[in-house]
């Protein structure tokens, strides 16, 4: 809606009260008019490389905060279970920076034998290590059929309007842990069962058929025994199996934690 070149940055309409700001060098080369620099010139100054009332596809970086605007940009970053899609990003992209040694460079062999659109750039999250091939395949292809479904409601949807959002809590819960060892999703709740069956169909829509909606009196978490298991979690002491115990103390400043060896010792060596 405003171009600033002092700020050498644009303000975006994207839905919200206050505006989106959005930096040039956030700005992908797709959106910007293909002008050559005049004489003189280091680079074309942004009022003659964007245009006002321009349609563009942004994602929020950084939520409004206080009276900040949100931080948007166009270069788009799709998170999935092992891999971090970069759809109009070719430049970027690699192994996370905690992968280190052998693993990374088994990782470098196998991200050279993804099947990844050449216009695209790809990072392997560190969940991605001892992941073979095929897995991480099938994490892309999720990703590639994610990004289909945002640039078809773009072309079809009347700006600004919200293409695709990561903040719920259901929908991070599947994109991390929908991996081959899971046989079904139970849920209980109509709404987010509604909006688990809706990802999944865009994601991988095999998987429907083991999506189930739990409708027994008895309650979920009690039926199948997690609700001792949390209780267990937040117990002061936790017992351990050779008869030891951790004692576990939340104080203001600090969280201590005691390695009680009780009946362990008797005879035996404290470290075993």
């Amino acid at each position: 809606t405003r171009i600033e070149p002092s700020l050498d940055a644009v303000f975006v309409e994207y839905g919200s009260k206050r505006q989106g700001f959005l930096p040039v060098k956030e700005i992908s080369p797709e959106y910007m008019a293909n002008i050559k620099t005049e004489d003189g010139e280091e680079k074309p100054p942004i009022t003659r490389l964007i245009r006002e009332g321009q349609e563009i596809l942004v994602q929020v970086d950084k939520e409004e905060r206080g009276t900040k605007g949100a931080a948007l940009t166009t270069f788009i970053t799709l998170a999935g279970c092992y891999l971090v899609l970069m759809p109009n990003n070719p430049n970027s992209g690699g192994i996370s920076r905690r992968i280190e040694g052998e693993e990374r460079d088994q990782l470098k062999t196998t991200l050279d034998a993804l099947n990844l659109p050449e216009d695209m750039g790809l990072i392997i999250r560190t969940a991605g290590v001892g992941k073979n091939q095929e897995e991480l395949q099938s994490d892309l292809d999720m990703l590639l059929n994610q990004w289909k479904a945002i640039q078809s409601a773009w072309q079809t949807q009347l700006a600004p309007c919200l293409l695709n959002q990561e903040g719920d809590v259901i929908i991070r819960s599947i994109r991390d842990n929908l991996r081959k060892s899971v046989n079904e999703i139970i849920i209980d709740d109509h709404v987010a069962f509604t909006k688990a069956r809706e990802y999944i169909q865009q994601i991988k829509p095999e998987f429907l058929k083991n999506l189930k909606l739990y409708n027994n009196r008895v309650p979920l978490f009690i039926n199948f025994g997690i609700e001792s298991q949390i209780e267990t979690a937040y117990n002061r002491e936790v017992k351990l199996p050779s008869g030891g115990a951790l004692v576990i103390d939340r104080t203001e400043a600090l969280i201590s934690i005691d390695v009680n060896s009780a009946k362990a010792t008797s005879g035996s060596d404290i470290e075993t």
